[in-house]
């Protein structure tokens, strides 16, 4: 079986200033993308698409070829007018959310696959639960699932989907939080309804490192359909995957497994982040956890499913 490794890439980048899609943070200049990209390979996916705006596309495909050569890459676009055929609002710029840019990518992609965020590094423990999910018979939808405290940054507040699961691993509800930041020893945040909380640090978190079904797609675009007839002419409204997975989980249309294999995230929501994850990547490096320098060479793809 085929496994194809989408990473949504379109962002403006909006608090941290500059393209972080394709930010040097590793020994050899490496970016995150190319840790996702790398782990993804160890685990068995095959097959890699990358989810960006037109206006990138140039700086992108340079760097993926340069490192990347002989990897199966394929490109999608996330555009403002695709998804239903109506036009954008007057004066929206940005994106139209994580779960559009998904959809984005149903072309592109044949059976199950892993999702993820260019600007984030997750640990290959995560890629290697995903595929072995992934590989299985359930059926489930899946993510993993991080520590809350081990996502915060110490330069601001950041945006983060707070997951509820059952005894037997079910997600049971996702609240997308922001402005999330330790305040003593809670962390503290506001929902997107306005509602201020707090948190325990251990409180199972969604980075949006994802394993789907192709059965996700009709279901996405139903969702986002609805989105844009009570959204659609508010030019900052998102359609977040998590709200997305949300709603089909609390209506009963979909079964996701929280695999509890996240460690170890690093990530990039604003320019002081780089040091600390640069610092990072150095140290997994020195520990022999990676190659000083990664391209399709060192990144050594799992035996072929059959």
């Amino acid at each position: 079986m085929s496994l194809s490794f989408v990473i949504l890439a379109a962002g403006l980048s909006t608090r941290y200033g500059r393209l972080k899609q394709l930010e040097p943070v590793g020994p050899s200049g490496e970016a995150l993308l190319d840790y996702g990209i790398f782990d993804a390979r160890c685990a068995g996916f095959d097959h890699v698409v990358l989810v960006i705006r037109r206006e990138i596309e140039q700086a992108v495909r340079a760097h993926v070829a340069a490192r990347w050569g002989g990897v199966a890459v394929d490109y999608v676009f996330q555009d403002l007018d695709r998804g239903d055929g109506v036009a954008p609002p007057a004066g929206r710029t940005k994106p139209w959310g994580t779960a559009h840019a998904i959809l984005t990518a149903a072309g592109a992609v044949e059976g199950a696959f892993a999702v993820s965020n260019a600007d984030d590094f997750y640990g290959r423990e995560g890629y290697a639960a995903l595929a072995a999910h992934l590989g299985g018979t359930s059926g489930e939808q899946a993510l993993v699932g991080y520590r809350l405290e081990e996502t915060l940054s110490e330069h601001g507040g950041v945006s983060r989907g707070i997951c509820d699961a059952g005894p037997e691993g079910l997600l049971r509800q996702i609240t997308e939080v922001h402005d999330l930041r330790r305040v003593g020893p809670l962390v503290h945040g506001r929902t997107t309804e306005g509602v201020e909380r707090d948190y325990p640090p251990d409180a199972v978190t969604s980075m949006n490192l994802w394993g789907f079904t192709p059965a996700i797609f009709p279901l996405l675009r139903e969702g986002f359909t609805a989105f844009r007839a009570a959204h659609g002419t508010d030019p900052k409204a998102e359609y977040p995957i998590s709200t997305a997975v949300g709603d089909l989980v609390a209506a009963g249309r979909i079964r996701l497994r929280v695999l509890p294999a996240g460690v170890g995230w690093m990530g990039v929501t604003f320019p002081a982040d780089h040091a600390t994850v640069a610092a990072g990547l150095h140290g997994l490096v020195a520990g022999g956890r990676y190659p000083a320098s990664l391209s399709a060479s060192t990144a050594s793809p799992h035996p072929k499913r059959t």
